[in-house]
């Protein structure tokens, strides 16, 4: 640790009246102490200022603040979810996503189901909810749908949620997005590559999926 020393102000050389002359100082003299007296202080005050700057601990860095992608707080219990049956061929396709799924959509984490686990999933809380093999809806060949990752979806609009529902794929995949996630299609991206990856595609696709 570097030493730490104080500087004081210099002595004023103050003239001394004759031995019992009795005679006050010369008033120059006077003057040019006092001047040297104010020169010498705030030099003295600098000198502390700087070297308790330099001992003094740094300022503690901020917190940093949440980001899009800041896990949220959730709930871990159970989301009620229903599990029909399926045939052999769907259950087999429907396994072999939902053991593809990733742990975490966006800053979501999974979550337990009450049901069908081997079929359904959840994420967060309110629960985004993934459901395969269930019904594929009837879509007109020109009707509004969007290619998520390769992926053509159709959307249907609900009270509390969006639902989105693959159109294009051998065993139907259904993600239903509550509204206060917003610009739902973004949720399902992740949820895309892992159909991709696990579900064949098939069936009629709409003209406004097709490349």
């Amino acid at each position: 640790m570097d030493e730490i020393t104080s500087t004081s102000a210099p002595e004023v050389d103050r003239e001394q009246p004759a031995k019992g002359s009795g005679r006050p100082k010369d008033p120059a003299t006077r003057k040019a102490a006092l001047i040297a007296t104010l020169v010498a202080l705030p030099v003295t005050v600098a000198v502390a200022g700087i070297t308790f700057a330099r001992l003094a601990p740094d300022t503690p860095a901020a917190e940093p603040s949440p980001t899009a992608t800041t896990a949220r707080a959730q709930a871990t219990t159970p989301v009620e979810m229903a599990a029909p049956a399926l045939d052999a061929r769907p259950a087999v396709v429907c396994r072999a996503l939902v053991s593809q799924l990733p742990d975490s959509v966006r800053e979501l984490r999974q979550r337990p189901v009450t049901a069908g686990p081997e079929q359904n999933a959840a994420y967060g809380d309110p629960a985004l909810t993934v459901a395969c093999g269930g019904a594929e809806p009837t879509v007109d060949a020109t009707a509004d749908v969007w290619t998520v990752n390769k992926v053509c979806w159709f959307a249907e609009q609900k009270s509390d949620a969006t639902v989105l529902t693959t159109v294009d794929r051998e065993t139907a995949v259904t993600v239903t997005v509550p509204l206060s996630y917003e610009q739902p299609l973004q949720w399902v991206t992740p949820i895309s590559d892992t159909i991709v990856a696990s579900v064949p595609s098939g069936g009629a696709v709409p003209a406004g999926c097709r490349a």
